[in-house]
């Protein structure tokens, strides 16, 4: 596992498994892989992508798989370039594990240290020193690639500071932004930027990528993994975190609720309100909002023939819990109220949308 210099993991990093930029495998979006190559043996590669889609299914393993391959003296000015495969021993390929490489720049939140916690932001004052080595012309006349992971991180400023070298790219600069929310990116920086949409891999390819990562992830039953694969909403990421049959199960126990909505057992919600109040609930807490979240996606893409009209409970509903966990994190407000809640409101508008 990569971390930093103090021995701390890095930010976002899953546990036990490659940062992206040490993962060479590449699984699904061939789609993406073939739009970069285009670009490069074409001679006319975008200078800004944004790379799009949910977290999790390979954006940041993408941005890395490109960057090797502009970098690499080789394969950055090959015409007949079939692959963005770059060796896992090549000299490139090991500055950019170490994030040693001259000519490459990225922007992510700080990893912890002993005395500070990772920091929450991408600060302007690091876009700033990063994006100071587009002010020079690369040294091997090659390409200079700044990676944004991710653009949600950027505060206002360094929105803005990444915008201003966007708008006036030098010569042969790559800038290869991830967003795991693209239509909330500065629409100023979308604009200028070549949007790339990854949609959620096939099981198989999230098979195959869990097995790519070797023990222990590779010696884990098929059962365990087909279970996870049906909560994973075609994300590597989301499936490594429900190789737990504990949470699988307590996902199909909040699910079975939904399912029966409107009609509701109050005895059962009573008990997981309770449950969900406990100071050591938070896994089950966040969980239980991602599969409400999840439930209610899918039964608007169930009814989508319906019309806005009949649709419009499920989303008012879905908006109206968004908005009351997050002023339950921000004030420490007590959660079985809101549990309650939220179940008397999707009953609610489960029957309105009937």
């Amino acid at each position: 596992m990569s971390r930093d210099d103090q021995g701390m993991a890095e930010p976002d990093q899953f546990e036990g498994a490659p940062h992206p930029r040490e993962q060479f495998a590449f699984f699904g979006h061939s789609e993406g892989e073939e739009a970069f190559l285009e670009g490069l043996r074409s001679g006319r590669l975008h200078h800004a992508w944004l790379l799009g889609g949910p977290q999790g299914i390979g954006k940041s393993t993408l941005a890395y798989r490109v960057a090797r391959t502009v970098l690499d003296p080789h394969k950055g000015s090959d015409r007949a370039l079939s692959s963005l495969g770059v060796p896992a021993d090549s000299q490139v390929a090991r500055q950019v594990a170490a994030l040693s490489h001259p000519n490459l720049a990225v922007l992510r939140r700080a990893p912890a240290t002993e005395k500070k916690a990772a920091s929450t932001t991408i600060p302007v004052e690091a876009v700033r020193r990063a994006l100071g080595m587009f002010g020079s012309t690369a040294a091997d006349g090659g390409y200079r690639v700044c990676i944004v992971d991710s653009a949600e991180d950027l505060t206002v400023s360094s929105a803005n500071a990444l915008l201003k070298v966007i708008e006036e790219p030098p010569p042969r600069s790559l800038f290869l932004i991830v967003s795991h929310a693209p239509q909330r990116v500065l629409p100023t920086i979308r604009s200028r930027c070549r949007r790339l949409l990854l949609r959620p891999l096939d099981d198989s390819s999230i098979k195959a990528a869990i097995r790519s990562l070797g023990s222990p992830w590779s010696e884990i039953p098929d059962e365990v993994v087909d279970q996870a694969l049906r909560y994973g909403e075609g994300s590597v990421r989301r499936t490594l975190e429900l190789l737990d049959e504990e949470k699988v199960a307590f996902i199909e126990q909040v699910t079975k609720l939904l399912d029966a909505l409107p009609r509701s057992d109050t005895k059962q919600v009573f008990a997981l309100a309770e449950a969900l109040s406990k100071r050591d609930a938070d896994d089950s807490y966040e969980l239980t909002l991602e599969t409400v979240q999840r439930w209610v996606s899918e039964r608007l893409h169930e009814r989508a023939g319906l019309g806005a009209s009949r649709l419009a409970p499920l989303v008012e509903v879905c908006e109206k819990i968004g908005r009351a966990a997050r002023e339950i994190d921000v004030f420490n407000l007590d959660r079985r109220p809101f549990i309650l809640t939220m179940f008397d409101d999707l009953a609610d508008a489960v029957r309105r949308a009937a």
